[in-house]
């Protein structure tokens, strides 16, 4: 699998684009996920799915076009990956909660070889939006489309369907996460 054919398609792809609410290049996330999988013992074919794990979701490539580029096995773990239904396009995509109710559930049936890229994808998430909450405080929060009740809600469901499905110490560090968010965003356990 060759990861630089997949880092070159994926900078075509996302152009220009940036994490939500910063100037930080897109591109930053991907690379970090990728070798987020492959430091989890995961393969080429998932770090180069890695690579391109928004492209369908953030961008007007298709999955075909990732199949046609990279093979099935890698179109199948972006599928399993990307969250938008039948229909959605970028910037015109179902609501958040539907979209986000159909990805749990969808979870709960993809390989170990998605759901470690999905864990992956979700860690990076984590570590970026939880810094940036104990740095810049809660104003980072406006960068989204669901209040940190949702958020809450999809972090604890994506730990559920991730449970025995990802590395323990990718899960472990997930739940952590999702522990100090909830505290930040002022859910307390008491």
């Amino acid at each position: 699998m060759d990861l630089s054919k997949a880092l070159a398609f994926a900078l075509v792809a996302h152009g220009g684009q940036t994490r939500k609410g910063s100037s930080v290049p897109y591109v930053s996330h991907l690379l970090q996920v990728s070798g987020l999988v492959l430091e989890h013992n995961g393969d080429p074919e998932q770090a180069c799915a890695a690579l391109l794990h928004d492209v369908v979701e953030d961008t007007p490539v298709t999955l075909a076009q990732v199949a046609e580029a990279f093979g099935p096995g890698v179109a199948a773990i972006v599928a399993d990956c990307t969250d938008t239904m039948e229909g959605d396009a970028p910037g015109a995509k179902r609501p958040w909660l539907e979209r986000k109710h159909r990805y749990v559930a969808q979870l709960a049936q993809v390989p170990q070889r998605s759901a470690l890229v999905v864990g992956c994808d979700k860690l990076h998430n984590m570590r970026s939006l939880v810094g940036d909450l104990e740095t810049h405080g809660p104003a980072v929060l406006s960068r989204f489309n669901a209040p940190p009740e949702s958020q809450r809600w999809l972090h604890g469901a994506l730990l559920g369907a991730l449970n025995d499905r990802v590395p323990g110490r990718l899960h472990a560090e997930l739940r952590d996460l999702s522990e100090r968010y909830a505290a930040l965003t002022g859910e307390h356990k008491g």
